[in-house]
């Protein structure tokens, strides 16, 4: 393995090399703080070179979170066909555009650097050169504590290996325990804060599942995995984890998942500051412009032309008469050279007429009195 990562090993001590030069001006060349924060500059050089696939990973994670419905149909309904469930997910994955190990890219990116540099404090502690470490660079090395405890030292080395460097066995289990502790709390943290505000918790997938048992195993790994370290790689891991933390927190806060408890406290905020309007659409320009006093400019209600509705023309009794239907129509009719309007004014004196005419013969049947037969009625003088 040495062969196939020396060119590695050579690139994480080369940029180890140039931060201790730097930081040797302000802290000296033997100091822990020197070596520390060389280290520390190493993560940030790497994480800093990851960010588009970190952004990468945060894609790919919400689509595979996206899809999580589909799959668990796909899989319930081709269980018995392995091979066709497996065509149905390679499809489905190509028209998301993502796939399972998207989300993973980060991480084996960086396990390389990690190892590498876990060889090199190894080298160290066995005072071996590496890389471009030469001799008066590991004696430096060497020499170099943080807070007693040398870099190149584990949690599970002995008493006479750790006095040798110049430490007590005290100190070093003081730093180290202190600093998988330190390692354990800021990965849970960041699994938490992932699991109650960016996450969609009206979509139940197995998805959120794993997040939350990743949520509590992840501590423990650490904290089984860490007293094997030396207290350098502990550096590098603690910092990639404070990192990871406060990169998790921008994201929740400025480009949270939809749907989630975080990216309703951004809509709510945006609402506040007046970007976002009640049905949740941007507004443009930001806020809207403010008179002076400070209160909002009431719009103007648009002015909108008056609705007229059309009367139907009523039609004289002729041409009810004359309509083979006799339904009146709405049109305006000419009769005998006059307007529409005119021949309905004529229709209506018409039925007047008629109406008085008929009430008139009326009344009079009303009033004739049974005559004995053979006899006319008199005449009234």
């Amino acid at each position: 393995m040495d062969a196939i990562l020396s060119p590695l090993y050579t690139a994480v001590s080369w940029i180890i090399v140039q931060f201790h030069a730097l930081y040797s001006h302000v802290f000296g060349a033997d100091t822990g703080w020197a070596w520390g924060l060389s280290i520390v500059s190493l993560v940030i050089v790497i994480r800093v070179c990851l960010i588009p696939l970190f952004v990468k990973q945060i894609n790919a994670t919400r689509a595979m979170q996206a899809i999580q419905p589909k799959m668990k149909a796909i899989q319930e309904r081709y269980k018995n066909d392995r091979q066709r469930q497996s065509e149905e997910m390679m499809k489905l994955y190509k028209e998301a555009g993502t796939n399972p190990f998207s989300s993973c890219l980060p991480i084996l990116v960086q396990s390389p650097f990690f190892i590498s540099l876990y060889q090199v404090l190894n080298h160290i502690a066995k005072g071996q050169t590496v890389g471009v470490i030469n001799s008066d660079l590991l004696a430096s090395a060497q020499k170099a504590h943080i807070f007693g405890a040398p870099l190149s030292v584990k949690f599970t080395d002995s008493a006479d290996k750790i006095t040798a460097l110049g430490a007590s066995l005290t100190d070093v289990r003081v730093v180290t325990i202190t600093m998988i502790v330190l390692m354990s709390l800021s990965q849970f943290i960041t699994q938490r804060q992932l699991m109650t505000k960016n996450v969609d918790l009206t979509v139940k997938t197995p998805f959120m599942q794993q997040q939350k048992m990743l949520m509590y195993v992840f501590p423990v790994m650490f904290a089984v995995f860490g007293i094997n370290f030396p207290v350098g790689v502990l550096v590098y891991w603690l910092t990639t984890n404070v990192w990871t933390m406060g990169q998790q927190l921008f994201v929740i806060r400025r480009n949270p998942t939809p749907g989630s408890t975080a990216w309703k406290e951004r809509q709510e905020r945006l609402r506040k500051a007046g970007k976002l309007s009640a049905d949740g659409t941007p507004v443009k320009g930001g806020l809207t412009s403010l008179v002076k006093g400070g209160k909002a400019e009431a719009a103007e209600p648009e002015e909108t032309a008056p609705v007229v509705r059309q009367q139907p023309k009523r039609q004289t009794k002729a041409q009810r008469q004359q309509s083979p239907t006799g339904r009146p129509s709405t049109g305006s009719t000419s009769t005998g050279g006059g307007t529409g309007s005119g021949a309905a004014d004529a229709g209506k004196a018409d039925d007047v007429k008629a109406s008085a005419a008929g009430g008139k013969r009326t009344g009079q049947q009303g009033k004739r009195t049974p005559q004995p037969a053979g006899q006319r009625p008199k005449k009234k003088s």
